[in-house]
């Protein structure tokens, strides 16, 4: 375990401008606003901040703040910021995200929910943070081999919590960090003592499922028809022929996450209706300084049986639905947890989660709550929604007595 302090070389900063400044553009389109991608209009303006007034050092002082180490666990490299609260009877929580966000994404939380006594909050809601980086993204590198399963990954994060000294500690996740946790909650249901998801995905089994749904689970279905995402099939599929891309082009790189900031949220013209401007390019520097883009896509493609994309649709919902002939994404069930868990469930997020399903898997559902703001990325989106929903489920297990 060894303590790390971010501090990216002035060259690696120097020819990230060049690059930025040397970009070659493709050819103008026609005003389809974000209905083919990213308006070159609007990507030229955000190249220009980050070229010119963007502030790497301003974000490495502000992730420096916080006391951060690495350690090597079954030879993965894993960074992590681990923030304990001033309040001795604080609950230890491990909070892991996903792609294409990072540790940017809760920078801002970790004041509130470790010293909620100075924020407003009450000092009984109060968290020891661990955050890590899933292996290969961000600081977690290099990445010397692949292979890094979600239930892998899982038994590493139980491993980590371990080596810290936290015997009993809260889950929580959101995209790739909701699966880890909910396994990781099935896996050690000793160690957990509840978890906490604000992404979680659920689906039908087979036609028979359908049955039983109201009206408005079947509209959430419909999300699920979609053949996978273009983005989805690239990572899980050729994530070596995309990477050449992402490691050699900002701008490249820019477009691909900027994207889905704008996509998976409740912005409309533009991310930076409900981003901060400095949060996005924070996040695709800290990927781009790092070369950590090709790697995080190949994560999709060593969970490709996990999310597995099939060029046939499922026979049986085919005929039981009629969307079904669309549906070509699956995900693996989800696993039978006693643990309490708690969900939440952002407006403007990629889908959400039916709850007929999840009773299924989940018996000691104590938290679930539809939010009207907010998206995939509810921490620098509506943070102050994240901060509520994290305090009232501390709250909710707390009148139980299962919160320490």
């Amino acid at each position: 375990m060894t303590p790390f302090k971010v501090d990216i070389p002035q060259e690696a900063i120097d020819d990230l401008r060049r690059r930025l400044d040397d970009t070659r553009w493709p050819a103008e389109t026609p005003d389809v606003g974000w209905t083919r991608g990213v308006p070159q209009s609007y990507l030229k303006e955000l190249v220009e901040y980050w070229r010119t007034e963007y502030d790497w050092r301003a974000t490495e002082a502000k992730i420096n703040q916080f006391p951060q180490v690495v350690t090597n666990i079954d030879g993965a490299n894993i960074h992590y910021l681990h923030v304990r609260s001033p309040e001795p009877d604080a609950t230890p929580m491990v909070m892991t995200t996903g792609w294409p966000s990072s540790i940017i994404e809760y920078l801002d939380l970790i004041g509130p929910l470790t010293d909620p006594r100075s924020h407003g909050g009450d000092p009984k809601d109060a968290y020891h943070l661990v955050i890590p980086t899933l292996p290969g993204f961000g600081f977690s590198t290099p990445l010397t081999q692949h292979g890094w399963l979600v239930p892998k990954m899982s038994e590493i994060w139980g491993k980590l919590m371990a080596e810290i000294g936290y015997d009993k500690y809260i889950v929580q996740g959101a995209d790739w960090g909701s699966f880890i946790s909910i396994i990781l909650a099935a896996m050690k249901p000793e160690n957990v003592l509840a978890a906490h998801v604000n992404f979680l995905v659920t689906q039908p089994a087979d036609a028979s499922d359908l049955e039983g749904l109201s009206q408005e689970e079947l509209e959430l279905l419909d999300p699920y028809m979609l053949p996978a995402p273009g983005y989805m099939v690239e990572h899980a599929t050729r994530p070596q022929t995309l990477s050449y891309s992402l490691a050699d082009s900002p701008v490249g790189q820019l477009a691909w996450y900027i994207e889905k900031f704008h996509a998976w949220s409740g912005a409309v013209d533009s991310p930076e209706e409900v981003f901060d401007r400095d949060d996005l390019l924070a996040t695709v520097t800290l990927y781009w300084l790092t070369g950590s883009a090709g790697n995080a896509a190949h994560f999709y493609c060593d969970n490709a049986a996990f999310t597995r994309t099939s060029a046939t649709p499922h026979p049986e919902l085919a005929v039981a639905h009629p969307r079904f002939e669309e549906y070509k994404t699956f995900v693996a069930p989800l696993p039978p947890i006693s643990t309490p868990i708690g969900v939440a469930a952002y407006k403007y997020d990629i889908m959400e989660p039916i709850r007929t399903y999840a009773e299924r898997a989940f018996s000691d559902i104590v938290q679930w709550r539809r939010l009207d703001r907010g998206g995939h990325f509810p921490g620098l989106e509506a943070p102050d929604l994240f901060l509520d929903d994290l305090r009232k489920f501390k709250q909710a297990l707390r009148a139980r007595g299962t919160s320490d």
